[in-house]
Formats: C-alpha cells, structure tokens, sequence
C-alpha cells in the first residue's frame, strides 16, 4: 500500500477508518486518493470467566479507539485536522446491553460466546427465524444472548432500554446517536435480511421490541455527524460525518474490492472466513452458511465461518511458549503432504458446517516422535481443512469463487497460504504490503458517505504481489488428508 508522506495540498480531505476487533481498535488514516498516511491500534483483553464465556468492557472500545486517534495526531496532526468523513467497521453478533442513560449495564458478549447455546436451538427451532434471517441461530448471534440474559439476569433484562452491536456502541460515542446499518445487524438474528429492515416478531420471540433497536442505514450512508467536543479534542474544526459502516467482514471486502459473484476472500484471522457476494439474497441455512448484506445497498453476500483460526495457532503459542511466526517459520518454505497427526480446531466449538457450540479441538495421530513442529503443521492443515468445509459448503449454495484473495494476520504466512491454496483448489491473490482489510474498508465507506461517491468507484481491488497456486503434486495426498479430517468430526461428537 502507498504511503504518502505529506499532506499534498492544504485543506485536501481526509477519511479516517476505525475498526473495533476483538484483540485491538485499529485506526487508518487515508487521503481522496486513498493513500494511507498512518495507521495506529490500541489492545484490548478479552475476559473469560467460565468455559465458553467471551466478554469485553465497552468502555475499553471506546479508550482503545481514542488512543488509536491520539496515535494517529501524534504523527499526523495536519490531516487528522482534515478529516471529512469517517467510517466503522467492527466484530460482530456482540450483546452491548444499555440503559435508559445510554450506561452499560455489563460487559458485552461477544461474537465467540456460545453460552446461549440452548436459547439459540430454542430461537432456530421457531421456523420464522430461518424464514426471516435466512440463517441458523447460532448461539453467537445477539439475539440468543438477550434470550439467555432474560433468563439468566432478569434485572439487566428488564433495565435494558437499547441494545448494540460493538462498533455501534463506538458510533454512539463518537455522534451520540444509536444506529447501525445492514451488514452487521444481518448477524443478529432480529433483521429481516430480504427486507434490510428490523423484524418486530422475531424481536418479540425474545422479548424485545423495535424501540430497543437503533436506527438502521446502509454502509454508504450518513449515520450522524462526530461530536464537537470530541471533534475539537481531535483538532477537527468541522465535524465529520460518520458513515453507516460495516461489519468486520463486509468492512474487509470493501477494503479489498471484493463487491461482485464469483470473486471472494478468505481471512486468518481470529476467526477464518470465507467471503463471496451473491447476486441476490440467496439463504442456504441448511449447510450453516451465512447469508448476510453486504456494506452496499440492494447487495448481500454469502459466508462460511470457523471459529478458530490464527486462535489455533495462538493456542500452541501459548503451550510451548513459542511466538505463532517463529512457530510457522520453522516449518521452512516447502509445503510437504499432510501428515499422521491431524488436529481438529474446534477450540472455541464450530460454526459451518456444524452449527456446534459444544465441540472441541483435538488432535489425533500424534507421537512421542513429534515436536512442535508437527503439531504446529497439524494446526496449519487442520484450519485449511476446516477452512475446506466451508467452501464445500457455499459451492452447495451456489456460491463458487473462481479465486480469493487473502487477508489477515495469517495471510502473512506464505507457508500457510502455499497451503492453503492447494487445500481448497484455488489461487490465492495476496496484496502489495499493507493492510487492505477491515480498518481501510471503513476509511473508504467514510469517504463514500462524506463525498458522495460511486461506491463502485472507490472500493477496487489492491494490486497483487504474488499469487499462490494449488500443487498438482500434492492433490492425493490433500484429498486423502481432508477425507480422514471429514470421517473426524462425528467420531469426536459422539464421543462423551
């Protein structure tokens, strides 16, 4: 990605891109060429009070992104002042509960809590929920994790005026306005997916009514206006618009350019993902396939997700006390065939194509005579496979990329993308240096909203520098690795 050095002419606009994610609020800084000028995060901690628990504070979000706009001014406090438009981009499915004076009243729930898991069977047994959403219930989505504070926290239930997602808690912050937009709301289980509007029967099934929803808008749109206070802390005379946004994943593939059927992306990231756009809106529940909007108006996409990605890697980080890159670099540059030990990464249970919050990672035909690079390979071909469900998945719901590009802290890996590549069957496109992902998605979303622009226009793909193409040589030896990983899974869940 380019980086310009100087602000190319006084009072030129400026888009500003947050995305809240699990592990930091990650801030880019762009120009109307959109050149990225800096780029600033801040962390977050994760809470875990009890297995399958996934909290955070809201008020961390909102000190994570003021730190990462600080970062930015400190180097850049010329255009931070030029900003015109700013968009948002964040993790989805979180349950931020408010009250009446707009307070938390607990930490949130995040996208990887799978505590409602009987609220959710209970939400998907009801047919409208697949009718209207188009999707299973899976117990990560918001509105099993309402059913389940209902049951679990009535009072909390009863106090709650308005519930949000995570970057619209951030929105609500920085604009003082309660809104959302299609993408994001499109993982709640409350939005009338065909109709990109909220659904009052299902938010009856939980208790809820339309009122305790924010507004919603298209990704594109104007959704308020920052605040003057913040604005004039941050050096910004006029106050910039905040565009609708968008959901993590739909953020990223308007930052990659990922807008038409048959292209598409697949991310290593906390989770993994599986991104292609479709024509219409084509549900597929049955395969747990995720059919969503996209950030665009009249657009949707289709999504397969795992749950544990990089996560797995970071997992044998911690064990061996390994960084995850030494970990990966020590398996050299040479992609070699899957081996006798197999790791299922259902650390965190599964989503496509199983749709179960119960299960958990294990590995199998591990040896004394293997070391952690035999483990840390099984991880690697492990996510690939799981990676592998999720495209058989949507090719069954008729959605078949020709090719993907990678993003991602993974995608770093040319290993695991070699790998990668060879496992699904299809080339993999990796961008020029830099971060075309979820944050500069959003930098450009700010920038359609704040100019008015075709949005066509704006989010085209980066250039590539290299591609990774599947190896003929190893094809057996992956067909016959992703086989014994398939024969897995329902020996795993029907053990005790």
């Amino acid at each position: 990605m380019r980086y310009r050095d100087t602000l190319s002419a006084m009072g030129a606009h400026m888009y500003l891109g947050l995305d809240l994610g699990t592990s930091s609020v990650k801030a880019v800084l762009i120009g109307s060429d959109q050149a990225l000028l800096a780029e600033a995060s801040a962390p977050l901690d994760v809470s875990r009070p009890r297995d399958g628990w996934s909290e955070q504070d809201p008020a961390a979000w909102t000190n994570a992104a003021n730190a990462a706009v600080e970062g930015l001014r400190r180097d850049r406090p010329n255009e931070v002042a030029a900003v015109a438009g700013i968009g948002l981009s964040g993790q989805m499915h979180g349950a931020t509960l408010l009250d009446a004076a707009d307070r938390p009243l607990r930490p949130a729930m995040l996208w990887n809590d799978t505590r409602a898991a009987e609220e959710a069977n209970a939400l998907d047994a009801e047919p409208m929920f697949r009718e209207f959403t188009g999707n299973i219930v899976f117990p990560g989505f918001t509105a099993p994790k309402l059913l389940w504070v209902r049951h679990h926290e009535p009072r909390i239930f009863e106090a709650t005026r308005k519930v949000l997602l995570p970057k619209d808690y951030l929105r609500l912050w920085l604009t003082g306005e309660a809104v959302s937009e299609m993408s994001d709301a499109a993982g709640t289980a409350w939005l009338d997916v065909r109709a990109r509007s909220w659904s009052a029967p299902l938010l009856a099934a939980t208790g809820l009514t339309v009122d305790a929803m924010p507004d919603l808008v298209e990704g594109t749109d104007v959704s308020g206006r920052l605040r003057t206070d913040l604005a004039a802390a941050w050096g910004i005379a006029t106050p910039p618009v905040v565009a609708g946004g968008a959901g993590d994943n739909a953020a990223a593939a308007i930052g990659l350019g990922v807008l038409a059927p048959q292209t598409g992306f697949v991310s290593l990231g906390t989770s993994g993902v599986l991104f292609v756009p479709t024509t219409g809106f084509a549900p597929d529940p049955g395969r747990a396939v995720h059919a969503f909007c996209h950030a665009l108006p009249e657009t949707w996409h289709h999504m397969g997700v795992i749950l544990a990605a990089t996560d797995s890697l970071n997992w044998v980080a911690r064990l061996t006390g390994q960084a995850p890159g030494a970990l990966v670099d020590a398996l050299g540059p040479t992609v070699v065939p899957p081996g006798p030990g197999m790791c299922l990464p259902y650390f965190s249970g599964e989503r496509t194509p199983h749709n179960d919050a119960q299960i958990r990672g294990a590995f199998i035909g591990v040896g004394q005579e293997d070391d952690a690079r035999a483990v840390t390979r099984a991880v690697l071909e492990g996510v690939a496979f799981a990676l592998r469900d999720c495209l058989a998945a949507l090719e069954g719901a008729g959605a078949a990329p020709e090719r993907l590009v990678a993003t991602g802290g993974g995608a770093r890996s040319d290993y695991w993308l070699s790998l990668l590549a060879s496992v699904l069957g299809r080339p993999i496109d990796l961008p020029e240096d830099g971060d075309f992902g979820a944050a500069f998605g959003a930098a450009r979303l700010g920038l359609i909203a704040a100019e008015g622009a075709d949005p066509a226009a704006v989010a085209t793909p980066p250039p590539i520098a290299r591609s990774f193409e599947p190896d003929p040589a190893l094809s057996d030896a992956v067909a016959a690795g992703y086989a014994r990983f398939r024969a897995l899974y329902p020996a795993l869940k029907d053990t005790p």
